[in-house]
């Protein structure tokens, strides 16, 4: 039976986030959940799986909260477990831009529904800009968009300082991944002084699940922070793997490069992998194999 996977974040202000911890941790253990949920002061953000029942369950758990009443989700599905436990995490930021005083609760962009957003995309005045990590705009991003080339979302403001200008730039919109990232970049925008900002409502997994794919403008697949590795239409599985040695999703082609080896090290980090490393992960190949071998 397939799993539910559910990924959500709202912003809003959990002073207590504190104490909701171990409740909620507890909660989704008894319902048989796994996965990762961040709670900060500026609100939560988290994605899970589990059986239908179960996600159902915390859901309702979480919505039964005043304050994440609204909460909204999107799902996918997994023939085997994306995560192996579950995890109740305390940050200073859902996600981090490394400027705790910038908030989407205070001010934050114009949302723009998966419907609408091919409008925005294809107008020539809009600066379209993709706000993930550059590991993840390589395997796949909206027709025409920039890529700021940041290893992660702390690079933002210094690639907006260095790249953008209110004055000439009047028109921003950006996505990423389930809309989080873009919605606090767009209130750091807002900040900046730049005056019509946009932002993908629901990220590109909402556009991959809503938008057909012959009216489609995204091209390649959509990483996500699982055991799926990548997404296509339809939030179909994609083709893509992960090294294990390094993390970084990879494709047939690089699978066939003299400086891929399965289990150890890829075209990325082949170079870079320390030998500790290679050691420990040669000897779990090895022991794997053994062991495939005694359960024939």
């Amino acid at each position: 039976m397939a799993l539910v996977v559910a990924a959500f974040y709202k912003f809003t202000q959990l002073p207590d986030f504190r104490e909701i911890q171990h409740p909620l941790l507890s909660f989704c253990l008894t319902q048989g959940i796994k996965g990762t949920i961040l709670l900060a002061e500026e609100g939560i953000n988290g994605t899970i799986a589990g059986s239908r029942a179960g996600i159902d369950a915390v859901l309702a758990y979480l919505r039964s909260d005043s304050r994440l009443l609204d909460l909204e989700h999107k799902e996918s599905s997994a023939e085997s477990a994306p995560f192996e436990r579950m995890k109740v995490r305390l940050k200073k930021e859902i996600v981090t831009l490394g400027l705790p005083e910038v908030s989407p609760t205070q001010q934050v962009g114009t949302y723009v529904s998966p419907q609408d957003w091919n409008a925005i995309a294809s107008d020539p005045d809009v600066i379209i800009i993709d706000t993930r990590n550059d590991y993840e705009v390589k395997i796949g991003t909206f027709k025409n968009a920039v890529n700021p080339a940041t290893h992660s979302f702390r690079e933002f403001p210094e690639y907006v300082q260095q790249n953008l200008d209110p004055q000439k730039h009047k028109k921003i919109a950006m996505f990423c991944t389930g809309g989080i990232r873009c919605e606090k970049a767009s209130a750091y925008m807002l900040s900046q002084g730049f005056q019509e900002v946009y932002h993908l409502q629901g990220g590109i997994l909402k556009y991959l699940e809503e938008v057909p794919k012959e009216d489609s403008i995204w091209e390649g697949e959509c990483f996500v922070f699982d055991e799926r590795i990548a997404v296509q239409h339809g939030l179909t599985a994609g083709t893509y793997d992960m090294c294990v040695g390094c993390g970084h999703p990879i494709n047939q082609e690089d699978k066939l490069s003299p400086h891929y080896e399965e289990g150890i090290y890829c075209p990325y980090c082949h170079e870079t992998l320390t030998a500790e490393k290679r050691i420990r992960l040669e000897e779990k190949k090895r022991q794997s194999q053994l062991k495939t071998r005694r359960d024939a």
